[in-house]
């Protein structure tokens, strides 16, 4: 087959994977009418159609997707073995692909690997922050991180946090005219900033735990976010009380910006694992970040 062809089938593996010829041809450092020029060739010389093509979508004819399954894990062999090879020399070397929430990207994955890239400049580290439980192998990830009791049972899982809890918060401003509650029951009585869960778009419950007597309260307010940083913003701001990671407010409190409430209804739960597919070769550079991030009590 000429080399040509080769470069048509790996514009074509993109252009599925991605879902778009300009996700592909950015994948591929192209421009997308080069993409649509290669699958268009590659069409022609097999004389069959692969893609459907519409002003929204792209999806593969039966014939694309028997020829997608059959030469898109052998692009992914090859890439393997060239990663195998070029970590041959004396520093490992590559990118690593992370998926993870914002909390752990913020709390564990940065202060530890900060360090690790200084000690090792041919190490590159991408971390995707996503919330939506990605399927790490089909988005082509060499690791995520989840929560201990949300890492699927097939998969090696390595301990990269201590345990965590939750702090309840709210400005002193906040509470210049309100009593503080005293059981999660009052939270009704107040205005609570919630966080927004894109996994199914409902609101994250607020789970409290106290002699053996566990309380889910579903609270409202005006603010709502997504992820845990305007959160705290909103709270430090006076709008109401929030439920967060205890590490994300700590200097908070301390300042006296904050006050916690609530405190002995919040108990530690499990902590961040690292997790990666049971039958994958790790790469040199993956064992030295799992190695930098491994928790040591």
């Amino acid at each position: 087959m000429a080399i040509e062809s080769f470069n048509d089938l790996l514009a074509f593996v993109h252009v599925v994977r991605e879902g778009s010829f300009t996700r592909a041809a950015a994948a591929l450092g192209v421009s997308p009418s080069a993409v649509s020029h290669a699958v268009r060739g590659l069409e022609t010389r097999l004389d069959v159609q692969l893609l459907t093509r519409t002003t929204r979508s792209i999806a593969t004819t039966d014939a694309g997707q028997r020829l997608y399954l059959s030469v898109a894990p052998r692009f992914d062999e090859i890439d393997a073995e060239i990663a195998a090879v070029e970590e041959l020399h004396d520093q490992p070397v590559g990118t690593v692909r992370i998926t993870s929430a914002e909390h752990a990207a913020n709390s564990v994955l940065w202060p530890k690997l900060s360090e690790l890239l200084h000690r090792y400049p041919d190490i590159n580290v991408e971390v995707t922050v996503d919330y939506t439980m990605s399927d790490i192998v089909a988005g082509r990830y060499d690791a995520g991180v989840r929560l201990g009791d949300q890492v699927a049972k097939d998969m090696i899982a390595v301990r990269i946090s201590p345990d965590l809890r939750i702090a309840v918060v709210a400005s002193p401003d906040y509470f210049a005219n309100r009593s503080p509650p005293d059981v999660p029951q009052d939270l009704a009585q107040h205005s609570c900033i919630n966080l927004r869960l894109p996994t199914h778009g409902g609101l994250l419950p607020w789970d409290f735990e106290k002699d053996g007597q566990t309380i889910k309260i579903r609270p409202a307010g005006q603010w709502v976010f997504n992820s845990s940083s305007p959160i705290v913003r909103a709270c430090l701001a006076g709008y109401g009380i929030a439920f967060v990671p205890e590490d994300m407010v700590l200097a908070h409190i301390a300042a006296g910006k904050l006050v916690r409430v609530l405190d002995d209804w919040c108990k530690p739960y499990a902590g961040y694992y690292l997790y990666y597919p049971s039958r994958r070769q790790s790469s040199r550079a993956l064992t030295v970040v799992i190695d930098a991030l491994r928790h040591r009590s």
